[in-house]
């Protein structure tokens, strides 16, 4: 079979019909797993971390898996560079996002211990930095690699954190890989492996969430937000620590300030929630009802609003990063402070609803 030629993906039907395509896939594929479901990845009815008062199966993350390969499996018949899928960043990348699907798969089912899925975690980020998926900021080597495994641990338990709200965690994670793909069409580069990927992800969280939110039918599951984390936190590094801007440069301040801003919600909450727990003398990874999602409904907004409200935050935030890549040339200390500020004023902020807001009686 002759390779079709691959300049025919770069018009914009192409992708819009491929998108549909894998996103009416990801629709049959949710909806298949929640007609089989059964009991199967049903969460405990005692667990105390969801919102929602009801059992629901947890096997959205199933589709994002299928949607990934499949994106991958598409990418190698019709643009036929088995070289750049074998390519060693790459392999990482897949490796690791692999063993977080495999070990949150394992948890929905078995309930793992906390010791195990953080091992499994760290062996992720050690994964990423040994096929050359480290962050590049600093000048030394061995600190860009302790960053990089504490970045992929912190991002696999804050997207799996977040997830405590119908809607929240597919929205935020659906606008991390927009903006990605935004990145990689600012650049023109089109037949980038990860362009292809991501509307697939982008499309299998798509059609989860059309199951997924408020009033949900089915939850995502440690295999998805497993998964999503450790999948964000690759495309993280690839396109936000360490790509350079549209002017060509690479600067240290001006890479972290784009990470931190386009991950910022999911950075807010498992901070806000890390400090008050430990405040209190708990474990930071207990579960519980104290995340900015639950204080944002304590303050009287509905499970929707409250998706909403954060959804807006991120396009936020995601509209000044692009903009910092794409239109500020001249970088300097005044950027570093005033966008680092607003990082602060908003993490500060939503940890002061945390401190305000109180649980209302039963």
């Amino acid at each position: 079979m002759e390779n079709v030629d691959i300049s025919y993906f770069s018009n914009p039907v192409i992708i819009i019909v491929f998108a549909s395509v894998m996103l009416l896939l990801s629709i049959i594929t949710n909806g298949l797993l929640l007609k089989f479901s059964l009991n199967l990845g049903t969460k405990n009815e005692q667990e105390q971390v969801r919102w929602a008062p009801t059992t629901k199966p947890a096997l959205g993350g199933i589709s994002f898996y299928i949607l990934f390969l499949f994106s991958i499996v598409f990418y190698a018949i019709f643009f036929g560079n088995s070289k750049l899928l074998l390519n060693t960043k790459f392999l990482g990348c897949f490796t690791a996002t692999s063993m977080g699907f495999m070990m949150g798969l394992a948890d929905d089912a078995y309930n793992t211990k906390p010791f195990l899925k953080f091992l499994v975690q760290f062996v992720c980020g050690i994964v990423l930095v040994i096929t050359g998926n480290s962050i590049s900021v600093f000048s030394y080597d061995w600190l860009n690699y302790l960053i990089t495994v504490f970045w992929v641990v912190g991002m696999m338990n804050s997207i799996n954190m977040l997830d405590n709200m119908d809607g929240i965690t597919a929205s935020i994670s659906t606008i991390i890989c927009i903006a990605a793909c935004m990145i990689i069409l600012i650049n023109h580069d089109y037949l980038n492996l990860y362009f292809i990927i991501l509307i697939g992800v982008i499309a299998g969280i798509g059609g989860f969430l059309y199951f997924n939110w408020n009033p949900s039918r089915m939850y995502m599951g440690d295999s998805g937000s497993q998964f999503l984390g450790a999948f964000l936190a690759c495309v993280g590094t690839e396109f936000f620590w360490n790509a350079p801007d549209s002017f060509g440069e690479s600067i240290p301040s001006k890479q972290i300030i784009v990470a931190i801003l386009i991950f910022i919600v999911p950075i807010a909450d498992t901070t806000t929630v890390s400090i008050n727990r430990i405040m209190r003398g708990q474990s930071p990874f207990v579960g519980g009802r104290d995340h900015t999602t639950h204080h944002l409904s304590y303050m009287g907004l509905s499970d929707r609003q409250v998706a909403f409200v954060l959804i807006l935050l991120s396009i936020f935030t995601m509209s000044l990063s692009v903009l910092i890549i794409n239109h500020i040339s001249n970088w300097g200390i005044a950027h570093t402070i005033g966008f680092g500020a607003l990082f602060l004023c908003i993490v500060s902020g939503l940890f002061a609803i945390t401190k305000i807001s109180k649980p209302k009686a039963k």
